[in-house]
């Protein structure tokens, strides 16, 4: 399979490098950004993430992909779609994103999920995209918002692979209707 590349007007989008990892581990050993997504991971951890990542990618050609910046090339994040596997979202697209702090706030993650929801809408079949976060993830949530997503409080749930007296257990869900996103695009 050759290797995914998506530009926005910032980043590029793309499959997963070796190189890739150290970079990535230092994302992923911030407590700043994994403080709404779960433990810190090391470098050991990371490898395996990002080995799932790939493993998703060869078999439905779609992952949480690299999120590179433009300008510098620097690895800044990940994000993309994947088949969900917890909750009342199993089996659905499900987009997702994890971005360096120092990137906060800059809209980068804005950017990449409208990039991945426009290559999925064109490339695969679906009816909606959906997201879920844990309650206390501000920032995921006002992504999903600015994105048109709609939280589903019927649908919110406890995480199955959260610990029960976790912070995260308690986590939302979200939908982004094919319909919805398609009609908004062609008004812009």
């Amino acid at each position: 399979m050759a290797d995914f590349r998506l530009e926005t007007e910032r980043l590029v989008i793309r499959s997963w490098r070796e190189e890739d990892i150290a970079p990535f581990a230092v994302i992923c050993a911030d407590p700043v950004v994994m403080a709404t997504l779960g433990p810190v991971l090391d470098l050991d951890g990371t490898k395996a993430l990002v080995a799932r990542e790939q493993a998703i990618e060869a078999e439905h050609g779609h992952t949480f992909w690299v999120v590179e910046r433009r300008t510098d090339q620097r690895l800044i994040g990940k994000c993309g779609i994947i088949r969900g596997r917890d909750g009342p979202i199993t089996g659905k697209p499900e987009i997702g994103w994890r971005l360096a702090s120092d990137c906060w706030g800059q809209g980068y993650i804005t950017e990449a999920a409208r990039g991945c929801i426009d290559w999925y809408f064109a490339h695969r079949e679906a009816d909606a995209i959906w997201a879920i976060t844990s309650t206390t993830n501000i920032r995921s949530r006002a992504v999903m918002a600015r994105l048109g997503m709609r939280h589903h409080p019927d649908l919110d749930f406890d995480h199955p692979r959260v610990a029960p007296d976790s912070p995260l257990v308690r986590h939302v869900a979200y939908e982004l209707p094919r319909a919805e996103w398609l009609a908004g695009r062609a008004a812009a």
